[in-house]
């Protein structure tokens, strides 16, 4: 008997169906239904939203928060370089 190949599912459909779970507007069953996919797999994506969704914010913001920090030193250190650059031209005016 010729094994069924596994179907894949790419992130942005993942999180159509999740969200339209979570929704709640339809039912588990209309929703597999509808996209032809596993209840059970339907649970699944929407438990792991659903468990992931503080990290989508906290993430996000440390992130920045180290990038910006990164930018201001970088910037600190034009500015220094720059300086001195002036001063030595300055002097040799």
């Amino acid at each position: 008997m010729a094994r069924k190949e596994r179907r894949t599912f790419k992130p942005d459909f993942k999180s159509k169906v999740a969200l339209e779970a979570i929704r709640g507007l339809k039912s588990i069953t209309e929703i597999a239904s509808k996209f032809q996919v596993s209840p059970n797999q339907i649970i699944q994506w929407k438990n792991q939203v659903v468990k992931n969704m503080d990290s989508l914010f906290d993430n996000h913001y440390q992130t920045t928060k180290e990038d910006q920090e990164a930018i201001i030193s970088k910037l600190y250190e034009e500015i220094g370089r720059l300086k001195v650059e002036n001063d030595c031209l300055k002097k040799n005016d």
